[in-house]
């Protein structure tokens, strides 16, 4: 991942720098000392990864990402010491936003989700390129309420769902989305290719599946690429494991 380096101020910089050296994967491509700056590099240097301090001289980084076309920029971590500009930064889409002094464990975090959009975007762009495919009975994307309206979060994008008294819990590699739902009704909506259910109150991507724990004979619990551990239910323990040695 090729990544520039935005801030006007030398320790950020050299910190950050030092940091990167740790994370593997990872190229400094170039430095810019504002967002004028940052314009010419993004476009000579073609980052991956935008690393960008929010208050800086001649054009701070909230008013560059407002310049770049979304569907074109590299992905952007925000980086900074006033938290209150946090709303602001997910507003233009950010991948993340880190508060200044900057830790190691928080950048591999926010690198590591800048590479997932960063494939997810690829992804999307090929899916869009690709004939379209046959008409499913199931659905490919559900539709869930946020503040301002309603967000598509594709089915293909879920790694596992959890039932949350009247509602269920989407769980995806960048965020989690509340819906107002029944698990058995998701059940009618979700190809089981795609998502399995594993228990009367969760479904889960066996793809994402790291860990078999195995408590007894049908007691199991699955722990997922992301550390989550989700317990099987006794009458869908057999279906589970066949699926998951198949």
């Amino acid at each position: 991942m090729r990544v520039l380096l935005v801030d006007d101020e030398p320790p950020a910089i050299e910190r950050l720098a030092a940091f990167f050296a740790n994370i593997p994967g990872t190229e400094i491509v170039g430095t810019a000392v504002n967002g004028i700056a940052a314009q010419a590099a993004i476009e000579r240097l073609q980052p991956d990864l935008v690393m960008l301090d929010i208050q800086m001289p001649e054009m701070g980084g909230l008013a560059l990402a407002g310049t770049l076309p979304l569907d074109e920029r590299p992905e952007i971590v925000f980086v900074t010491a006033f938290e209150q500009f946090a709303p602001d930064a997910f507003e233009v889409e950010a991948a993340d936003y880190l508060l200044k002094p900057v830790r190691l464990d928080r950048l591999r975090q926010a690198v590591e989700r800048a590479k997932r959009r960063q494939a997810g975007r690829r992804a999307a762009l090929q899916a869009a390129m690709a004939p379209p495919a046959a008409a499913s009975a199931f659905d490919d994307a559900i539709w869930v309420q946020i503040r301002d309206g309603q967000t598509r979060v594709p089915v293909a994008a879920i790694d596992w769902i959890e039932a949350a008294g009247d509602y269920a819990m989407l769980h995806t590699p960048l965020r989690s989305h509340l819906l107002r739902t029944t698990m058995s009704a998701l059940e009618r909506r979700i190809d089981p290719a795609e998502l399995m259910r594993v228990h009367r109150s969760a479904f889960v991507r066996l793809s994402r599946v790291v860990e078999i724990r195995r408590i007894d004979k049908w007691l199991l619990t699955l722990v997922l690429s992301d550390g989550a551990e989700v317990a099987v239910g006794p009458n869908y323990a057999k279906a589970v494991a066949a699926a998951l040695s198949g």
